[in-house]
């Protein structure tokens, strides 16, 4: 979960498929003033008392204006939120996207929250631009048909759906037009993409028409992927579109297999090691983000021991490592739940072992060249999604060579190739 960003209308807490869904909304707004949005996140119970304190904090800064909250928490939670005094109004995940939701809301309205579980298309916004941000982000699938014990996102967002292809393409050749030089694809279960369209295409189908049809696009960037969803056409352009960024994050949450099936995954240990060992050999430079939860219900030390070692035997080195947030309405929170202390110093353990995978990488990238796109505030990120901080100015935007120099375990500093 990132950090809230938000500007006078919209703040936005979570993932980068609300990222992009806040743009829609920002844009819906058109030039009100009179109406201030949260688009809060319910991943964690973490997020949930984040979406919270920054409602409480805009009510503050803001006492005269009308503050509606939308997004995943407000969704599964609507009488909760509609009851904080701050709030005026609760708008649904199924709503929120359409224009007319946010230019038909009534003072007297005060909860527009229709059913997200009947929710058939993806209201995904065709978009120029998204503001402050230099790599576009193009949603191409919403909802989840599965059920992970720890998860309470399906019931905010609804079962999968995926944006038509053509949509798709059209929306990224726009914002390519627009001067994007980066694109990533979003979505809550990104690799069940296309399995509700006709023809069932899949996920490695829409990249490889993606980088087909829209030649002029330079970089391309998938977000988190389920590994054992990876179709073949999928692997295929891993290995044989350089555009393709060679960085993918993975959604492992365990590395036991007992505790993954009491997760209610669909895949074993081996099956991540196995499809780490095959991306790799088809991709030698690429790199890998993951998603692992520590200390889930009845999780043991040897239990958590497998999932500490998963670190290096997938060769992780972007890792985001949760403690255990048990969510109410989910059946993992009724579960035997380990003590909190427990629970932190695992956690703890879990990031330490990221840290120290992270350093040794940017270790191996002291004198190497990199094709970087270059962000705001001097930071460039590689195609492994490596930050390095330039010596030289830069605009946002543009896409250089640059040569890491050194790091301080988070971030390279270095200079401009050549």
């Amino acid at each position: 979960m990132s950090a809230s960003q938000g500007d006078a209308q919209v703040t936005t807490l979570g993932c980068r498929l609300n990222i992009q869904e806040s743009e829609a909304i920002r844009a819906a707004l058109g030039e009100r003033g009179d109406l201030l949005v949260v688009n809060s996140c319910a991943v964690t119970a973490e997020a949930v008392r984040q979406s919270r304190q920054a409602i409480r904090r805009l009510r503050r800064d803001n006492p005269s204006a009308r503050i509606a909250v939308t997004g995943c928490a407000a969704q599964v939670d609507v009488a909760g939120f509609a009851a904080m005094p701050e709030v005026d109004h609760v708008v649904g995940n199924a709503g929120k996207l359409r224009a007319q939701t946010w230019s038909d809301l009534p003072a007297s309205d005060r909860i527009v929250a229709p059913d997200v579980m009947a929710a058939r298309d993806v209201a995904a916004p065709a978009l120029h631009r998204l503001e402050g941000r230099v790599r576009g982000f193009v949603q191409v699938q919403n909802g989840c048909d599965h059920r992970c014990t720890f998860c309470i996102i399906p019931f905010g967002r609804g079962a999968s759906r995926s944006v038509p292809p053509d949509d798709a393409v059209a929306q990224i050749r726009r914002l390519v037009e627009a001067g994007y030089r980066e694109i990533v694809l979003t979505g809550v279960d990104l690799t069940s993409f296309g399995s509700d369209l006709a023809g069932l295409p899949r996920l490695g189908t829409l990249v490889r028409r993606i980088l087909r049809d829209v030649p002029d696009l330079p970089r391309l960037r998938l977000s988190s992927i389920d590994s054992i969803e990876a179709d073949n056409d999928l692997l295929r352009a891993i290995a044989e579109e350089e555009r393709l960024m060679p960085h993918l994050h993975l959604s492992l949450q365990s590395g036991h297999d007992l505790i993954l099936k009491r997760m209610k995954r669909r895949h074993i240990r081996a099956d991540a090691i196995a499809f780490c060992e095959e991306a790799r050999r088809r991709r030698p430079d690429i790199v890998f983000g993951a998603d692992l939860i520590a200390a889930f219900p009845t999780e043991s030390e040897i239990m958590f021991e497998s999932t500490l070692r998963l670190v290096e035997d997938c060769g992780i080195v972007h890792l985001h490592a949760f403690p255990f947030s048990p969510r109410p309405g989910t059946p993992a929170a009724r579960m035997p739940q380990l003590p909190t202390g427990v629970v932190r110093e695992r956690a703890a353990r879990l990031r330490e072992a990221g840290r120290a995978a992270l350093s040794s990488h940017l270790e191996g990238e002291i004198g190497q060249t990199r094709s970087a796109l270059v962000e705001h505030g001097g930071i460039a990120r590689t195609e492994h999604f490596i930050p390095v901080r330039l010596a030289e100015d830069v605009l946002p935007g543009r896409i250089v060579k640059v040569v890491p120099e050194r790091h301080d375990g988070r971030v390279m500093a270095g200079r401009l190739a050549g």
